[in-house]
């Protein structure tokens, strides 16, 4: 039987703002060293079954994210592998999406989130290759992880009887229970429950198609994927088919999990001083102990324990550790107010590259701006607005009224209001220049397109 890989990377990861934000989510960010969950989930999959065998599932705003940073890894995804979703309706439907519109033949699919760490590589591709046994015999498998410690953060299942070695029939799941339940759950010998999902294709829809026809039905419609979307139930694979199956089964996974979902999560991750301080950069302590430190600034704390303190560019958020579960309905709350801060980084990724905000005042706007090689932004013009652009690194191609310009680091240009222009990187490394925007408004939407290659 065929085995394929099925990433699912459509999530907003809410309870890590400000890391995270809606435009840009945990997924995508470099938290620990130089590559992104989502680059090390990439890897992983194509580990199992080889990338023309890897497919992506991602909401459309973040589908160019996932090709950059694919890129970046030279894991550079196919095409028609990768499955843009217009709206966020949850993993279920995600995954009928896929199943249904790209697989013919009977497969297994490894279906796995984009943005959890794992460790012990070995350990992980046994546990899959348990699962897709006990998968290719009919059973609906998903991963379960010894608990460290009781949470009510993550779900948990209950292993029933031993199928063989490492796997079990599922007694029940339990979904994020409270901290006295979850102990009682441990001591029963419950298991984390991982996400992880290893299905042979006509069970699972067999079993949607019988606890959740109304979303199996719409996937087989010859709808447009907007109109189903817009139409279809949002529900979880867990809550509307792996908890009512019969045919749910459980590896105990032998590897190191933890899907970073929040700060106390985090926590986990992070070097920790002498006094369990876990921390990304510099900070200095006095009679403080256990707390969480993220930031690119020193960081001096006195006289506090047990308190997250994370601090970005243009946010900072602080909160005591054990409460970092309610930074979900902050974000919803900042977003529900129009707050650029909810759904933007300084720096913010575009297609062709990014920009990073240096400074803003009344009448001007600083950037630096980004474009990777090959890359040129679209045709436009602005109405309110001049541009002065100076060359930092590469070669920079502008199109202005018509007329083609070449700059080389050192030499810079001017886009007067009202003139159509564009900026190309015609070279093999990025280009960066500083961005010098004059006028009287200096909003976003102050552009009109004439070609954009990226829709």
């Amino acid at each position: 039987m065929r085995r394929v890989a099925i990433l699912m990377s459509g999530g907003g990861g809410t309870r890590l703002w400000p890391l995270s934000r809606d435009d840009y989510p945990k997924q995508f960010i470099k938290m620990f060293d130089e590559r992104s969950l989502f680059q090390e989930s990439l890897e992983r999959a194509v580990k199992l079954v080889g990338l023309e065998n890897v497919y992506l599932v991602t909401h459309e705003k973040y589908y160019y994210h996932a090709l950059n940073q694919a890129e970046e890894v030279k894991l550079n995804l196919r095409e028609e592998n990768v499955l843009r979703e217009p709206e966020k309706k949850n993993t279920a439907p995600a995954l009928l999406y896929c199943l249904i519109r790209k697989f013919e033949d009977d497969v297994i699919a490894y279906v796995m989130p984009s943005d959890h760490v794992i460790r012990g590589e070995e350990n992980f591709l046994s546990c899959m290759e348990r699962g897709a046994e006990a998968a290719a015999e009919g059973y609906l498998v998903t991963l379960g992880v010894k608990p460290r410690y009781p949470t009510s953060a993550y779900g948990y299942i209950l292993p029933g009887k031993e199928l063989f070695d490492g796997v079990s029939t599922v007694m029940r799941f339990v979904e994020k229970p409270e901290i006295k339940l979850s102990r009682k759950l441990i001591e029963e010998g419950a298991l984390w429950n991982s996400g992880i999902l290893i299905v042979r294709k006509k069970v699972f829809e067999e079993e949607a198609r019988k606890f959740i026809p109304e979303v199996y039905e719409k996937f087989l419609s010859e709808d447009d994927i907007d109109k189903i979307y817009a139409e279809v139930q949002s529900v979880s694979m867990e809550y509307g088919v792996m908890e009512k199956t019969s045919k749910a089964a459980v590896v105990r996974a032998s590897f190191y999990w933890n899907d970073v979902g929040s700060f106390d999560s985090l926590y986990d991750e992070l070097p920790k001083d002498n006094v369990g301080n876990g921390f990304r950069g510099r900070i200095i302590t006095k009679d403080s102990f256990e707390n969480l430190i993220v930031s690119n600034k020193l960081v001096a704390l006195i006289g506090v324990r047990d308190l997250i303190v994370v601090d970005t560019e243009d946010a900072m958020l602080v909160l005591p550790r054990g409460e970092s579960q309610k930074v979900r309905e902050l974000t919803k709350d900042l977003l529900s107010r129009g707050l650029s801060e909810a759904k933007h980084h300084v720096t913010v990724y575009r297609p062709w590259g990014s920009y990073t905000l240096l400074e803003q005042r009344d009448r001007y706007k600083v950037r630096k701006v980004v474009v990777r090689p090959g890359r040129r932004l679209s045709l436009q013009l602005h109405y309110h607005r001049s541009e002065h652009w100076m060359v930092l690194r590469g070669m920079a191609k502008i199109l202005r009224e018509g007329e083609e310009i070449f700059l080389r680091p050192g030499e810079s240009t001017f886009i007067p209001p009202g003139a159509p222009h564009r900026l190309e990187n015609p070279g093999k490394i990025d280009l960066e220049l500083i961005e010098v925007q004059i006028g009287d408004y200096l909003g976003e939407d102050d552009v009109v397109r004439f070609e954009d290659d990226y829709e």
